[in-house]
């Protein structure tokens, strides 16, 4: 057993178990654990019953890895230094989502982000003990690195159109497998088609290759065996293209900026290398990555078998010339680079010299592919996406209002957070304009804003403790130190980095990687006693492996009764869309609420179906179950707008508009860029205020009329703030005045005496065009409200005479009626 511990401050590492059954046993499950996981769409954390179950999955077996190292590390645990301690400090990760319950906007997605949270403790945990043991270490490195290899090759046999090839593999350990073919495994938006190999995102794809990109360069550089650096260099054209095919922005922008934070742990001579590999496979990726590009275009527009042998062997053939040429590297340059550098990387900060010019360096190749024609060589797609690259760019603004929105949650909710979830339940309250977005695109301010100032504090310290200690102890290591533990850096820093600007952390595989890391470098950090705090080894092994196997049989049984909950909430909605029987659909549903309550598809569905039975007996019964299970749903999910609708609806059916309408009102402040729910609550207090002037009472007509002349200033409001928006800024949803919104708010002016008012409202809607039924009333009415002022429009009156030779005479009757 080699010393865990980089520095000399504590005494040689203490015994951990032998190689026992359960050492195999734990690290062959994690080895399928880690193999399984990113096939399960990366366990995406998208907010939505179709993901959630892979999730559950994840926390059930890490549960049970959790209870086989305990087996296995029973007798080693201890409380004596400050790396021991880590072990309870990542036990408060979940505990303040738990916290965060109190106040979560969606208790829901609170719940399901504590789950995973601790799927992420019991991954750092892990980590801690299983790579100090340099078998461990070893296996669980090339693992990593093969999954990654895996992933890589997966998402190029969809480049290439094979999907059903790669579909046929994948199918028997993935979920996401559709119709024989790996779901969006590349995507198409607005930029064409994207490359997201298992992700389904090409953003988060991106980071995923950046970290492994410089993940291949570092064991192309430590290697002894010729046979492994020329793998490794044989894969960095497969990943620099596939990075390329991601189109984003975001990963070209980090890469570099990583890439110098790497540069500075590393000896000038290995600096060299690295940037000589980056420049060779990047040259060669470039040249090829035309072709291919092409070629993946016209194979998922229509399968060839020749050109998708002719994709892989551009491909394969660069990629076998670059594997060469490592290898050759490595074997000559190498160690004269080695030698003639030996001396220069004796002094002091003798590392910073080469990332300070590579930043030149960096600076001018992204000036030379966005400023001038040496963009030409890439393809037209990838070329376009470069030379969007800046701060007026729609994507860069948007985020930017993202960030500035997240803030304004977390002034509302600054001590222990919204919850889990909750940047997705909120942001239609906070948003400066009509985006659609349910990921804050930063992991920090999500996080920030789930578990408020306290919760941000505690992660914050854990992870820069752990990296504190990691280069102090990294610095006083010698060479085989310093290696056997750096892919982990590589990857926590690459996902952490790229995280800021998007939301790789919302897929559970990506944290498992981020916090295995972690556990990886906490277990060779630097690491002082803690005299103070320290424990008798048997008190602190009974105690924390008390607590910790508690904590693991609760999330292990809730996790299994989610799993439960999640099956029958899909049996339901499989059995509604063939079946009729209400029986038939209730069942699983009343399975999926006695579990999960507030299940929100499960709500919806099944107030649904208390619906359709009320329509069809006018049994009162159902009516009233539907309103207690959606009142009781709302005290856990008060700003699922979803069951808010169909609240309104279960009222509007009952012909209890006054209800309805007052749910409108009340709930609007969260939806303030949902023209449509505007509309409604317009239209709305039109009906009921004409319909309480039928009856004659005023009080009740004023109080509706005001109710929706309000909301018609708001909505004018939001459409003057949209246009003051940056002009790359794109708008997001459709807000602005409809045809109805516009006639009802003029009416309601008019008929509480203000036709100044009216006139203005109606103005709005006035058309060049009157041959619609809805352009002519508004017409009328606006001329009537002139009239009422003793005003006209003559050339807009004969303009309308044209199409209603009986306008003139509507008009004056309107112009007479008093209120």
């Amino acid at each position: 057993m080699s010393n865990p511990v980089y520095g000399k401050l504590t005494k040689t590492s203490r015994k951990v178990e032998k190689s026992s059954g359960f050492f195999w046993v734990l690290l062959t499950s994690l080895i399928l654990f880690l193999t399984w996981t990113p096939f399960q769409t990366a366990l995406f954390n998208g907010q939505m019953l179709e993901f959630e179950k892979p999730i559950f999955w994840a926390s059930a077996l890490s549960c049970i890895l959790l209870f086989v190292w305990i087996a296995q590390y029973y007798k080693s645990i201890r409380l004596d230094d400050q790396r021991d301690w880590l072990m309870v400090g990542v036990l408060l990760l979940p505990l303040t989502y738990v916290v965060s319950l109190i106040s979560a906007a969606s208790h829901y997605l609170a719940m399901n982000m504590v789950i995973i949270q601790c799927i992420y403790a019991i991954m750092f945990v892990i980590g801690l003990y299983l790579l100090r043991d340099k078998k461990g270490n070893r296996v669980i490195q090339a693992t990593v690195m093969a999954v990654a290899y895996l992933i890589v090759g997966f998402g190029l046999l969809h480049w290439f159109g094979q999907g059903k090839t790669a579909g046929a593999i994948a199918k028997w350990f993935s979920n996401t497998v559709m119709n024989g073919i790996y779901t969006n495994a590349v995507m198409v938006d607005s930029n064409g088609l994207r490359l997201t190999s298992v992700f389904q995102y090409a953003n988060t794809y991106a980071a995923f290759l950046m970290a492994f990109l410089f993940a291949a360069v570092f064991f192309i550089t430590t290697s002894r065996k010729w046979y492994s650096q020329v793998f490794h260099s044989f894969m960095l054209v497969p990943i620099i293209v596939s990075l390329l095919l991601t189109l984003s922005r975001g990963g070209l922008v980090m890469l570099p900026v990583v890439f110098v934070l790497l540069l500075m742990f590393l000896k000038p001579s290995k600096q060299i290398l690295w940037i000589l590999y980056y420049a060779i496979s990047g040259v060669a990726s470039l040249l090829i990555s035309k072709p291919v590009t092409e070629l993946g275009l016209q194979l998922n527009e229509k399968f060839s078998g020749s050109s998708a042998l002719k994709g892989w062997g551009i491909l394969l053939g660069v990629s076998i010339v670059v594997g060469l040429l490592g290898w050759l590297i490595q074997r000559f340059v190498a160690p004269m680079l080695e030698k003639g550098l030996s001396k220069w990387s004796a002094r002091k900060s003798s590392n910073l010299w080469i990332p300070v010019g590579s930043i030149v360096v960096g600076g001018l190749l992204i000036f030379l592919f966005i400023g001038t024609s040496l963009k030409n060589i890439l393809p037209q797609n990838i070329a376009t996406r470069l030379d969007n690259i800046n701060f007026n760019q729609h994507s860069v603004l948007e985020r930017f209002t993202f960030y500035k929105d997240a803030m304004k949650v977390v002034a509302d909710y600054p001590i222990f957070g919204a919850g889990g979830g909750a940047w997705a339940s909120l942001y239609e309250q906070y948003q400066n304009n009509p985006y659609t977005s349910r990921q804050a695109h930063n992991f920090f301010l999500q996080y920030l804003i789930e578990v408020g100032i306290v919760g941000f504090l505690v992660f914050m310290s854990f992870i820069l403790f752990i990296f504190f200690k990691y280069i102090r102890g990294y610095i006083k290591a010698d060479e085989e130190g310093r290696n056997s533990h750096f892919l982990y850096l590589i990857i926590v820093l690459s996902i952490l980095m790229h995280s800021i600007l998007d939301f790789n952390m919302s897929y559970v595989f990506m944290g498992i990687l981020v916090f295995l890391g972690l556990g990886g470098m906490a277990a060779v950090m630097e690491s002082k006693p803690l005299t103070k705090w320290k424990m008798k080894d048997s008190t602190a092994r009974g105690v924390y492996s008390a607590i910790v196997g508690i904590g693991a049989v609760v999330v292990l049984i809730t996790s299994i009764r989610y799993i439960q909950a999640s099956d029958a909430a899909l049996e339901a909605r499989k059995v509604a869309q063939t079946s009729q029987s209400f029986e038939e659909i209730k069942e699983p549903l009343d399975k999926d609420l006695s579990i999960r309550p507030s299940h929100p598809d499960s709500v919806l569905l099944l107030s649904s179906l208390y619906h359709s039975a009320y329509k069809q007996t006018q049994d009162e019964g159902f009516y009233n179950l539907s309103v207690e299970l959606l009142n009781k749903a709302r005290k856990d999910e008060p700003y699922n707008k979803f069951m808010i609708n169909r609240l309104i609806q279960g009222h509007e059916l009952k012909n209890e508009k006054d209800k309805a309408f007052d749910l409108l009102v009340d709930n609007a402040y969260k939806f303030k860029w949902d023209i449509e729910w505007y509309e409604r609550i317009i239209n709305q207090a039109f009906d009921l205020g004409y319909q309480a002037l039928g009856t004659g009472e005023t009080a009740v007509k004023d109080k509706y009329f005001k109710r929706g002349t309000e909301a018609f200033e708001e909505v004018q409001a939001g459409i003057k703030h949209l246009a003051t928006l940056p002009e790359g800024q794109l708008q997001g949803r459709a807000f602005e005045n409809t045809p109805d919104m516009i006639l009802n708010t003029g009416k309601m002016y008019f008929m509480t005496n203000q036709p100044d008012q009216a006139a203005a409202a109606l103005k709005i809607g006035i058309q060049e065009d009157l041959s619609e039924t809805a352009s002519q009333d508004i017409t009328q009415w606006y001329l009537a409200s002139l009239q009422k002022q003793g005003q006209s429009d003559e050339a807009l009156l004969d303009k309308l005479m044209k199409i209603n030779p009986n306008a003139k005479q509507q008009i004056q009757q309107l112009a007479e009626l008093q209120f």
